[in-house]
């Protein structure tokens, strides 16, 4: 709710302006804007780092592809300004920089716009970072617009640099797919460290609930929604690029997507049994207190029960009347002592031979 008010909250800023004007939503997450730019062809690469646009803009529009990354979107001149250079749509900018956009695509004249959003798991504090990103796929080029430092990128660097793959040997539009693929590849990664702790916490509340296991279920399942509400669109988003018969999108790859597709029902599937296990461990931890209830109770039951008869006695014998002829005798006390004892005995038999405790 707090992130949800935070959008809002941001929202306000866009009242009253024309559509397509450029107002950063979200939190600002790097002190200054980086451009990074690998360009690269079967033969070989160049990689630079921290670069101007013109220089970027310069690499896109030669022959070999180009993969343009920028880190930090909360300026909105420099991402005004990469728009106008690489004539990108106003609402194109305008969602760039919107970190509340949900997954998409859209064609425009010369190139595809992507919005996706990537997710690690922090292990540190046992919850889902999530940062908007978006891709701009044109003819020879490929733009990523991401939050911060720091990303799911690094094995497809790592595939440029070193030749390994495909990646060298094809287009920007199979340079979109695997960036597209890393995203939703991470979301396995997610997804398999929400499983284990879904087990652990499921094996604490078997043995013995406690009221920070359903604090754990809660954050598991807002983990769990916010997967959610990254994967279903982007269900959508795959199926429209994969229909698209945009010239910028080639046969080879088309396949490729199709494929990815597949990941994200996969997802999909996982994601919503991860819902269906959380509720069944909400209602399971309810038993298991309801039952370590009903135990106490029980206890307590046989116990109050055990000392009607026992209080009934000593109810008789504490009333003092004068004509009790048994007060005056020496053996009354101890025989009164031994009927306790005896009724008390007798009754804990009785409730064992029932098994009800």
């Amino acid at each position: 709710m707090r992130k949800i008010r935070k959008i809002v909250s941001a929202h306000r800023k866009k009242v009253g302006l024309p559509p397509g004007e450029p107002v950063f939503v979200g939190s600002r997450k790097v002190e200054k804007v980086r451009i990074d730019v690998i360009d690269y062809t079967q033969s070989g690469f160049n990689e630079k780092v921290d670069c101007s646009i013109t220089e970027a803009v310069n690499f896109a529009a030669g022959e070999s592809v180009t993969w343009i990354n920028v880190i930090g979107i909360h300026n909105t001149d420099i991402v005004t300004e990469i728009g106008r250079t690489l004539n990108l749509h106003p609402l194109t900018i305008e969602d760039i920089v919107n970190t509340g956009q949900r997954p998409k695509t859209e064609e425009f004249t010369g190139y595809i716009f992507l919005v996706m959003k990537m997710m690690t798991f922090n292990e540190k504090i046992r919850d889902i970072d999530v940062e908007h990103v978006s891709l701009i796929l044109g003819k020879n080029y490929v733009i990523s617009f991401q939050e911060r430092e720091g990303d799911v990128f690094d094995p497809l660097r790592k595939r440029i640099r070193t030749g390994a793959g495909r990646v060298r040997t094809s287009g920007s539009d199979y340079l979109a797919y695997t960036l597209m693929d890393s995203v939703i590849d991470n979301y396995f990664v997610a997804l398999e460290f929400i499983g284990d702790y879904i087990e652990e916490t499921e094996d604490l509340i078997l043995a013995e609930a406690e009221p920070e296991h359903m604090k754990e279920i809660y954050r598991l399942k807002r983990s769990v929604l916010l997967l959610r509400k990254a994967v279903w669109p982007l269900r959508e988003e795959l199926n429209s690029l994969g229909n698209s018969q945009s010239v910028l999108i080639h046969q080879e790859t088309d396949r490729y997507i199709r494929n990815l597709y597949d990941h994200t029902i996969q997802v999909i599937d996982m994601v919503e049994t991860q819902r269906d296990l959380l509720a069944g461990m909400h209602d399971t931890y309810l038993t298991v207190v309801s039952n370590r209830m009903n135990d106490i109770m029980k206890v307590l039951t046989i116990i109050a029960t055990i000392f009607i008869p026992l209080t009934f006695i000593a109810g008789v014998y504490g009333m003092n009347f004068h004509f009790m002829p048994e007060l005056a005798l020496k053996w009354t006390y101890p025989a009164v002592l031994l009927i306790m004892l005896l009724v008390a005995m007798g009754m804990i038999w009785f409730f064992k031979r029932k098994k009800w405790f």
